[in-house]
């Protein structure tokens, strides 16, 4: 059976929110390999805003198909067929200086988003930026009754699912040697969580 084209009515109002956030910081970057890219809707309109970026896609084998599709039709040249990735499995073995990830910290287990922070060196050089965006809590406690809300309705789907903790998530990030140089609110009760790192 042919794959159909999926879309998610979200991406299309927080597109250009994101898009702001990755404009100033995404400006100096070349190559992006964006975890968890879903339908691929994200990423067709920023590979198109930000032509000078190499856009690498990935997802788990079953996402795939539907965000192929995407992807083809727009046949843009900086977004290359999307790679497969499992955060607790084998990552790509290209380098990027960017990561960008869109509402997938909540849904995946605590374990395997601590999988994902102690990978991403893998794949990361020194000077590298980290960009997250979705719901956090911040020392406890939910930022609004729709995060609690939602936070609910995850857990009953999944008890591995949640709305995380923003300190634990920026312990994950600083463990691999990231700074956090921004945490800017975004509309709907979101964040948009930017880290840098640097080696020298």
């Amino acid at each position: 059976m042919a794959a159909v084209k999926p879309y998610a009515d979200a991406c299309d109002r927080n597109r250009d929110p994101i898009l702001r956030v990755l404009q100033h910081y995404f400006s100096d970057r070349s190559r992006v390999l964006e975890i968890g890219s879903g339908t691929a809707q994200h990423a067709v309109y920023f590979a198109a805003a930000l032509p000078h970026l190499i856009w690498q896609t990935s997802d788990l084998e079953p996402n795939l198909p539907g965000a192929r599709l995407w992807i083809e039709e727009a046949h843009l040249p900086n977004l290359p067929p999307p790679l497969i990735l499992d955060v607790c499995g084998a990552w790509p073995s290209a380098r990027f200086d960017a990561v960008f990830t869109a509402n997938t910290l909540h849904i995946m287990a605590w374990e395997e988003a601590r999988t994902l922070f102690a990978s991403m060196p893998e794949v990361l050089g020194d000077d590298s930026v980290l960009a997250v965006y979705g719901p956090f809590n911040y020392e406890g406690a939910f930022t609004s009754p729709s995060n609690a809300s939602f936070d609910a309705w995850l857990r009953q789907r999944s008890p591995r699912s949640g709305i995380r903790d923003f300190e634990a998530v920026d312990e994950l990030a600083r463990s691999i040697g990231f700074i956090l140089v921004e945490d800017r609110p975004m509309p709907a009760n979101n964040r948009a969580l930017i880290w840098r790192r640097r080696m020298r």
